[in-house]
């Protein structure tokens, strides 16, 4: 999310919009930057260590204040009264749908058909509420059938920084499998099944090392899962051009999550040349194709032999796909659900 809205802010800051960012933090703030205002409100730590605005007539103060012709709303679940606010004001409203809440609760809690009965509700709700609903996947979309139609934005990749490497080009031949997995080590991000699928691998005989990237609550269970498996986990990497060269020297990457709506990781990780094993369903499915990856079922046994067969897809193939999804496209195409009569003023 931090990702796409710097991308985005950039993007609506370069085309001439005055732009107001309102993010929860543990502290009032204000900060200017080259992008615009950002306003951090205080905001309460939730499940996983998120932060949630609680308070959404705070964010209506701020936004009395700027004066907004168009508002962005990154959050399904409180800031509702924010959009009613929007409608009385005669201020556009639309809603970027980052996640698809009816499977990231379902994969929180196992609790498929009452996460997905609640979901739907909400989401009568919100589209009744809002201008314009933005998806970034076909898997995305299916959230709001029979709903609306929503506009479907694809994010974007930095390829000036995640790049294919000339060190790594031609990782050595010495029969290790390297493996890479980055993201957030959260349940609904699916680490345990990255790392069950290495486990897989290890249990097959076969030389492989999984090298982890990310920090998050369940790093004491993906130490378990992995056991004696040659899996390291290096922790958050803030270093993004250092990050890159990490993902370059691997041969496959994991990014397995059934429930993902687009999969930024994929993105760079393709854009470094390096193939992507996904799950065969979710959004980051839709970013995969085989001359860039592998899919399977969302089990470390059909996940292995993804792996297996990404190993023999090349690196300049998967450069190719994520060079597709540069973030001057995802901006221009937003830029243009934002557009009204008057000047554009993009708050996200």
């Amino acid at each position: 999310m931090k990702t796409a809205l710097a991308a985005l802010g950039s993007g609506y800051a370069a085309a001439g919009c005055e732009r107001l960012l309102v993010v929860p933090g543990p502290v009032d703030s204000v900060t200017e930057t080259p992008d615009g205002r950002v306003v951090q409100l205080r905001a309460p730590r939730v499940g996983g260590g998120y932060r949630l605005i609680v308070e959404p007539w705070r964010v209506v103060d701020v936004l009395e204040s700027f004066g907004p012709d168009s508002i962005e709303l990154s959050d399904k679940l409180t800031l509702l009264p924010v959009a009613r606010w929007a409608r009385r004001a005669g201020v556009r409203s639309v809603l970027f749908s980052h996640e698809r809440l009816d499977d990231m609760f379902a994969l929180r809690s196992g609790l498929d058909r009452s996460a997905r009965v609640s979901v739907a509700l909400l989401n009568r709700v919100l589209v009744r509420s809002v201008d314009e609903v933005v998806v970034t996947s076909r898997y995305a979309e299916e959230e709001f059938a029979g709903l609306v139609t929503p506009q479907r934005v694809p994010l974007g990749v930095d390829l000036a920084t995640f790049r294919p490497c000339p060190a790594t080009a031609s990782p050595p031949d010495d029969g290790l499998l390297r493996l890479v997995h980055v993201g957030r080590l959260s349940r609904e991000k699916s680490p345990h099944l990255a790392v069950a699928t290495a486990v897989e691998l290890h249990r097959r005989g076969v030389r492989v090392q999984l090298d982890v990237y990310g920090e998050g609550p369940h790093l004491g269970e993906l130490r378990a899962v992995a056991g004696d498996a040659p899996v390291t986990f290096h922790g958050y990497v803030d270093d993004r051009a250092e990050l890159a060269r990490r993902i370059a020297a691997a041969d496959v990457s994991l990014s397995v999550c059934p429930g993902e709506t687009f999969g930024l990781a994929v993105l760079e990780a393709l854009a470094c040349g390096t193939p992507v094993v996904t799950a065969d369903r979710g959004g980051a499915r839709e970013l995969v194709d085989a001359g860039s990856g592998a899919w399977g079922a969302p089990d470390p046994v059909a996940l292995a032999g993804a792996v297996l067969r990404a190993t023999s897809v090349s690196r300049a193939g998967a450069r190719r796909r994520a060079e597709l999804f540069p973030w001057a496209a995802t901006v221009e195409r937003m830029l243009a659900v934002h557009a009204a009569p008057q000047a554009v003023s993009a708050t996200a």
